[in-house]
């Protein structure tokens, strides 16, 4: 093939791979902009139910524009009916009285104590009458006069009047003494329930051998009353007295009797009756009658379509306002808000589920209020884990994408709950703390202590809502720093829950799965370690070195660490024409030619991926397995074709040798990159002491900065000064000096004893060699940029 046809091919190639994009980034955008559209027709029909619409309304009286027909079959209360059930209900039902059993003795005992009373103050020289009128009207249960008290000191012989009082008293309430016993017996005649206070209990209801008695007869039995021993005046007086002392034991007690009418009252369901579908319920022209309005406007409140239409309208047009235009602001403003089709997909999910589960909260707390009427319906809504979305999206994706999506929801949440505005802004508060309490969630553990801080923002929200509310000194309130407190714990429940499903069903890779991935007895590394030892071992000590160096520069470190051990999982499959598994063996690539040897390495790439998409390792370890060569030129085997003695080597193409790329995307791509490089080189070195090393990392950092294959990773030369530290820190440790031992070692091999010269002396390093290593690594960091 000659250069002319070997360019118009490449260039068919090209185009060919330009309108596969184009097509495919067309495909992606009609699916996005279809995954829009169900979602927020979902989340529609979700908020839509739970506001409140005006209808039309019919008023008696009015003309009817035209012919109206019911299209539906109807059951619709009859209000006058009702009514009529009820008031009837309420009429028979029998008045409650109180019944306080009353004996003859408690009276005569109230007069002896006022006898004494009297007896104690003939003894005493100043007596205060003032306080002895207060003190008999206490003791007699009613007012004494000074014209009484006068006559009352006049009596001296009392044992003959007590016993004479108390056998009338005996008599007396040998019956039950009322008020008014033509008003007691209207009550009997329509029903009365006796209840007694003492042992709170109920008898005689619409019993109608009750004989009662009122104050007018006990005056006449207290008129007959004999007393002996005082003269008419007195006893004229001490009678007034015992009419007054006497107290019916038998009243009416109104509030117990508005409760039992209440009680009957609520007791009667309403009475229906069916409009019949097509039924004509007014005609045009005709005046709607109080029954036809009732007729319409129950119609008319069942079947609100057109309303409900443009509502949901303005509710669809809503939703996509604040799901487009916050994410277009991310996508052009916001650094790492760069989320795929499946990360849009997965927040469509979680948003409906999250807006399901709360719809059906939202209406289980309304029945609540019948169960338990002293708790407010709203104060349910503090337990709702209102956070749990943000969270979720925090641990599976990022902070950016985490923040985006909680205002977005919160802003929704509060429509759904009739546009309650504190609704927002307690769904955004615990949505921002949630986020950030999982921030690098490694274990469980963190989803509980990011719950815990949620429900401390939701007590300190609780506070001022109740405050601006004009309720944070009633029994409500506590209730709503209880529900605020186990909120956060719910909310952590949820997440605990909700985060293993979405890690097996969207194949995602949290920190909790690197945490699993990074055992070294999983199988792939296992496989490796067994088909691969010396990759295994190069992948083990890149591990360590990425992970002190993420820690460096404020990277993820697991993430850098698991990504390392993995990184070179595609020589397993050939792992003998990789040298450090070669083990002293025959090079497989004496027999091949450079361009077959560049494709063997260039596949280990390709290989590497399609294994950790076998084994599910996740999308990041996949794309840091894919970057960590980057766009690397392998110098070895292009060297060698270009020196090689061939006609054609002039035509031999650069791009050729270089792996597919793309360059690291992150800072840990970048981390596992450099560090694959520099530990690769550092077997290499014949004498690593720490100027040696530093030189050496020095200059691997410095040629693929100057290559390029950092540009795309946000890596700065703040952090390339700082990787190249950490770095040189961990292979000095690793190649360090040992002691000289004081005796040879001795092994036996079969009959012989062999001598290992483990004598070995310690490196010694000339101090003109310390100073040009320095030189050499100082030159290095001032083409980074660096000074030292």
């Amino acid at each position: 093939m000659n250069r002319a046809a070997l360019l118009a091919l490449r260039g068919r190639r090209l185009l060919d791979s330009l309108h596969n994009r184009f097509f495919n980034e067309r495909n992606e955008k009609v699916t996005q902009t279809l995954l829009l559209l169900a979602t927020a027709l979902i989340l529609t029909v979700l908020i839509v139910p739970g506001q409140r619409f005006h209808s039309a309304q019919y008023n008696a009286g009015e003309i009817a524009p035209a012919d109206i027909k019911a299209t539906q079959s109807y059951l619709l209360e009859d209000p006058s009916l009702t009514e009529k059930k009820r008031s009837e209900a309420e009429k028979s039902t029998p008045f409650v009285y109180n019944f306080l059993p009353a004996k003859g003795d408690d009276l005569k005992n109230r007069f002896a104590r006022g006898f004494a009373l009297l007896v104690n103050s003939r003894s005493q020289d100043n007596t205060d009458h003032v306080q002895l009128l207060s003190k008999l009207s206490q003791e007699f249960g009613c007012p004494v006069t000074p014209v009484e008290l006068a006559s009352l000191e006049k009596i001296r012989n009392t044992r003959a009047l007590l016993a004479e009082i108390g056998r009338v008293a005996d008599s007396i309430y040998r019956y039950k003494l009322v008020n008014d016993k033509t008003v007691f017996n209207e009550d009997r005649r329509h029903g009365i329930v006796l209840y007694e206070s003492r042992s709170g209990r109920l008898f005689g209801a619409g019993d109608a051998s009750i004989t009662a008695i009122d104050l007018k007869d006990a005056a006449g039995i207290v008129r007959d009353m004999h007393v002996s021993g005082i003269d008419r005046k007195e006893a004229a007086v001490v009678k007034g007295l015992f009419l007054k002392a006497l107290k019916p034991n038998l009243t009416r007690n109104q509030t117990a009797t508005d409760a039992k009418r209440a009680e009957a009252r609520s007791s009667i369901l309403p009475v229906v009756y069916q409009i019949k579908r097509g039924e004509m319920i007014v005609r045009e022209g005709e005046r709607i009658s109080d029954e036809q309005a009732i007729k319409l406007n129950k119609i008319y409140s069942s079947s609100q379509g057109i309303n409900r239409f443009l509502a949901g309208t303005g509710i669809f047009t809503l939703i996509l306002v604040l799901f487009y235009f916050p994410y277009r602001f991310g996508r052009k403003n916001i650094r790492k808000f760069n989320p795929a089709l499946k990360d849009l997909l997965f927040l469509s999910l979680v948003t409906i589920l999250l807006f399901l589960f709360l719809k059906f909260a939202f209406i289980v707390s309304s029945a609540m209020g019948i169960l338990f009427p002293q708790i407010g319906t709203d104060d349910y809504f503090y337990l709702l884990p209102f956070a749990a979305g943000a969270m979720i999206v925090r641990i599976i994706l990022n902070s950016e994408v985490a923040m985006v999506y909680c205002a977005v929801t919160a802003l929704l949440l509060g429509v759904l709950f009739n546009s309650n505005l504190e609704i927002v802004i307690y769904a955004l508060m615990g949505g921002i703390i949630g986020a950030h309490g999982v921030r690098q969630c490694q274990y469980r553990g963190t989803i509980y202590t990011a719950g815990l801080k949620v429900s401390i923002v939701n007590l300190a929200l609780a506070i001022p809502f109740q405050i601006l509310s004009d309720n944070l000194f009633t029994s409500q309130t506590l209730y709503i720093l209880v529900f605020a407190l186990v909120g956060g714990v719910v909310n952590s429940i949820v997440v605990a829950g909700t985060v293993p499903v979405v890690e097996n069903l969207f194949h995602y890779t949290t920190d909790i799965k690197l945490l699993e991935l990074a055992s070294l007895n999983s199988p792939v590394l296992r496989e490796l370690m067994i088909r691969a030892p010396g990759t295994y071992h190069h992948s083990i000590l890149v591990g360590t070195m990425v992970e002190a160096a993420a820690e460096a520069i404020h990277a993820n470190p697991l993430m850098a660490r698991v990504a390392a051990y993995y990184h070179d999982i595609g020589k397993i499959s050939k792992p003998l024409y990789f040298i450090e598994n070669m083990c002293g063996g025959e090079n497989r690539h004496d027999k091949l030619s450079p361009s077959m040897s560049a494709l063997i390495l260039i596949s280990h790439v390709k290989e590497g991926v399609e294994l950790a998409k076998e084994k599910r390792l996740g999308v990041p370890i996949i794309d840091i397995i894919r970057q960590h060569h980057g766009t690397a030129l392998i110098t070895f085997f292009y060297q060698k074709a270009k020196s090689a003695e061939d006609p054609d080597a002039r035509n031999v193409e650069e791009r050729d040798f270089r792996y597919p790329g793309p360059k690291p995307q992150t800072r840990e791509a970048g981390l596992v990159m450099l560090a694959d490089c520099v530990e690769a080189a550092s077997k290499t070195l014949t004498d690593p002491t720490p100027s040696r090393i530093q030189g050496m990392v020095q200059k691997i950092i410095n040629n693929i900065f100057i290559d390029g294959q950092l540009e795309e990773c946000e890596l700065t030369l703040k952090n390339l000064h700082d990787i190249a530290n950490s770095f040189n820190r961990i292979l000095s440790g690793i190649y360090h000096h040992r002691i000289d031992y004081p005796e040879p070692a001795f092994k036996v091999s079969g009959r012989k004893k062999v001598v290992e010269d483990s004598n070995r002396e310690q490196a010694k390093t000339p101090s003109n060699r310390d100073e040009e290593d320095k030189k050499v690594g100082g030159e290095d960091l001032k083409r980074l940029g660096i000074h030292r």
